[in-house]
């Protein structure tokens, strides 16, 4: 009969049990199932090779070989997966060297060449072509710059002097809400403007961490919202503009993000939307729709079919020019060339964007629409969304944009309101 051997207490080891007991413990033989492998396993796939353990029938000649097939295929199979993903990581460096050698490029024409003569260069056709390509970063603010232009003639110190305003009315803010400004605007519907300003800046960008509290950034994006509040308090600050002012100080000082921003902001199409001019703003998506169902009929008629209206996805696409929409260098390429073609490209953007997911919006019912483009996939990339934009024509017989917007609502009504149910409430 096989003696048990006895278990051993929980501290107490093994050589001072054979003292105490003056028996030997001796190690189970090792197995000899491996002795003719010269490795070990790698992964649970190797497990095949393997010989079934002694107390089950082993493995036929057929089996073993079917095995050994097997673990070779998957072998190959996880080689040609390597292979092809170091290709993949080759040709992305490929095009990374080759985008970055473009920008070094492109850089080099627009500081020597361009911007020492801006004003016969910009509208040639070279000047135009590299535009579309993207601008490079180191030159980005400065052509948004003398693309917006500065009819409101605003000089830094004019922006020091609504800064100072401003912050004096922050103080006064929190000691007395009772008067009225002077300007004709109350102290308690200002005073709620620059709260919104504070509540708006944590909400901008908040995955960059840049513009909130704490952040490099945050005073400076507080500082130019606030400013403009006073400089322009019949418009006074709205949701989206925080997005808009903090994609120009990334890209420029201070002083000039301020003027770039309240020349932007004066422009006829932002200016409708900001100060929410519901007549403006429905001859703005008429013209819209015109050009949508010339380029994109059947999915023009799926979204007349739920009633879906521009105004439930457009507003919130122009009130950020993007910025909220877009991954953030993709937003900064629409920029560019809404720099140089004005508003029409805002709406040449948005039927891009409605081109780029055709085929899924037009599976989608009304709900899953809105939420779809209300949030759009964070994969977009520039190369397939401005692919889609160039194929798309912004001309309507013989009718561009402008033509198109001057007489498209010319005989506009009040009661034609409600062919946009958002803009009623």
């Amino acid at each position: 009969m096989m003696m048990l051997l006895p278990q051993l207490p929980e501290k107490l080891g093994l050589q001072e049990y054979e003292a105490r007991t003056g028996r030997t413990c001796k190690p189970p033989p090792q197995s000899s199932r491996r002795k003719n492998f010269e490795f070990e396993p790698l992964s649970t796939t190797a497990l095949i090779l393997e010989d079934r353990p002694s107390n089950l029938p082993a493995k036929s000649v057929e089996e073993a070989l079917r095995h050994r097939q097997e673990y070779d295929e998957m072998v190959a199979e996880a080689k040609k997966r390597e292979i092809k993903e170091a290709h993949k990581r080759k040709r992305i460096m490929k095009e990374r060297f080759k985008q970055e050698e473009n920008i070094a490029s492109a850089m080099v024409i627009w500081i020597n060449e361009i911007l020492p003569n801006w004003e016969v260069m910009r509208s040639t056709r070279r000047v135009r072509e590299l535009w579309w390509q993207g601008l490079p970063p180191s030159v980005r603010g400065k052509v948004w710059s003398l693309a917006v232009g500065n009819e409101l003639n605003i000089t830094p110190e004019l922006y020091e002097i609504f800064l100072s305003r401003a912050k004096e009315r922050w103080k006064s803010f929190s000691e007395t809400s009772s008067e009225n400004d002077t300007e004709g605007v109350s102290v308690a519907d200002r005073e709620a403007s620059l709260e919104l300003i504070k509540l708006d800046i944590s909400r901008t960008f908040p995955s960059l961490y840049i513009f909130q509290k704490g952040g490099p950034y945050h005073d400076v994006l507080h500082s130019i919202l606030g400013a403009y509040t006073c400089y322009r308090p019949d418009v006074g600050y709205v949701q989206g503009m925080s997005f808009i002012a903090a994609v120009l100080i990334l890209n420029l000082e201070e002083a000039d993000a301020f003027i770039a921003f309240a020349n932007l902001l004066n422009k006829p199409c932002q200016l409708a939307f900001f100060r929410v001019d519901h007549s403006m703003m429905l001859k703005y998506f008429a013209t819209f729709e015109v050009f949508f169902e010339e380029n994109l009929s059947k999915l023009f008629l799926h979204f007349k079919s739920y009633s879906l209206t521009p105004d439930i996805y457009l507003i919130d696409w122009i009130f950020t020019l993007y910025s909220k929409s877009l991954p953030l260098d993709l937003a900064c390429r629409v920029w560019d060339v809404f720099c140089r073609d004005g508003e029409e490209f805002l709406f040449r953007t948005g039927l891009g964007i409605l081109r780029l997911y055709e085929d899924i919006l037009l599976q989608m019912d009304f709900i899953h629409i809105a939420q779809f483009l209300t949030k759009l996939p964070e994969d977009i990339t520039s190369e397939k969304l401005f692919s889609c934009i160039a194929a798309i024509q912004m001309q309507n017989s013989t009718k561009k944009w402008a033509q198109v917007f001057a007489s498209v609502m010319k005989d506009i009504k009040e009661g034609d309101k409600n062919s946009s149910p958002a803009l009623k409430s």
